[in-house]
């Protein structure tokens, strides 16, 4: 690995392009933030599209659960950080957002959720049109999504991350430290740096299944 280092605070580090072959650079920036404190920002780009995203909690975490019915319109507007490492689940849509390479993290509300969600159902309805059984439980999933929004479906919005990076702040969300077995199948989604070998093992990307076998 070679380091190119001005503070601390802000370097970068070169590996190899998992896709390409090529070298990567990876920029990391260090930064503090309210509720989470010390942060590590790391981007990088490739020539070849090859891109990755995350924000890194400096401090360490418990593997983490939270949970929230959305209920009234207000519940929308509850925040919700979600790194690489965090599994999204709406049992009631039947929805499980598991993170992997492609997977940014980012901060938004339960509304900016749903959009996201909405954008790969929307998409996967167009593959199933010939499919009645699938085409129809994609349009009633978009239907809820759309009730949901107007306070007249609820619906309960769980994040699980085994890092303990994502959460859901709001006071009506239910947060728990999730056990070594709970927390032994989840997926990280992380991108794993080997210092001594300068390189990278990264995951698949984010393997959302909204319309079921």
């Amino acid at each position: 690995m070679t380091t190119k280092q001005n503070p601390v605070q802000n370097f970068e580090t070169v590996t190899t392009c998992p896709l390409c072959h090529e070298n990567l650079i990876i920029h990391w920036k260090s930064d503090n933030i309210p509720f989470f404190g010390e942060v590590m920002y790391i981007s990088a780009l490739c020539d070849c599209s090859f891109r990755f995203a995350d924000t890194m909690i400096l401090t360490q975490r418990e593997p983490v659960r939270y949970e929230m019915t959305i209920e009234t319109i207000e519940d929308l507007d509850a925040r919700v950080v979600r790194s690489t490492s965090g599994t999204i689940r709406i049992p009631e849509l039947g929805i499980d957002v598991e993170p992997g390479t492609i997977s940014d993290s980012y901060v938004t509300n339960i509304e900016g959720v749903l959009d996201r969600i909405q954008n790969v159902v929307v998409t996967a309805s167009k593959w199933v049109k010939d499919d009645e059984e699938k085409y129809a439980l994609s349009l009633d999933i978009l239907k809820k999504m759309n009730d949901a929004r107007l306070g007249k479906q609820k619906l309960t919005v769980i994040i699980e991350d085994p890092l303990g990076n994502s959460a859901i702040i709001s006071d009506k969300a239910i947060s728990k430290t999730l056990t070594a077995e709970e927390s032994k199948d989840l997926k990280t989604g992380m991108i794993i740096f080997d210092v001594d070998s300068s390189e990278m093992t990264v995951d698949t990307s984010d393997n959302v299944q909204p319309l079921g076998e």
